[in-house]
């Protein structure tokens, strides 16, 4: 099986992508990530701002124009859903093996 060698995403990427399936800036992205993740991600400003600037470069988001001039606002990307997607299927093969060798319900 061919496995993307982008992945696994860390835990805050993965979240960070997961929030901008809806359009938000900077600080909104902080607190859907805290809020998606029960308070186990909370990101600080700077890492906030340095995770924009790679994810944009690697084409996974992407700014949209908005009224707000003071803001810069950003969605994820066609490419950014694919990744999200592929991490996700990973983690799922992983919670599906795992229950059954381990077990569960």
């Amino acid at each position: 099986m061919y496995r993307d060698k982008r992945l696994p995403l860390t835990e805050t990427t993965y979240y960070i992508l997961l929030a901008l399936m809806e359009p938000s800036h900077g600080y909104h992205i902080m607190q859907k990530v805290e809020k998606l993740s029960d308070r186990q991600v909370i990101i600080a400003a700077g890492t906030m701002y340095g995770a924009i600037e790679n994810l944009s470069k690697q084409q996974l988001i992407k700014p949209v124009k908005t009224e707000d001039k003071r803001r810069k606002t950003y969605v994820i990307t066609e490419k950014g859903k694919e990744l999200l997607q592929l991490d996700f299927d990973r983690m799922q093969h992983m919670i599906n093996i795992t229950k059954a060798i381990v077990g569960g319900e």
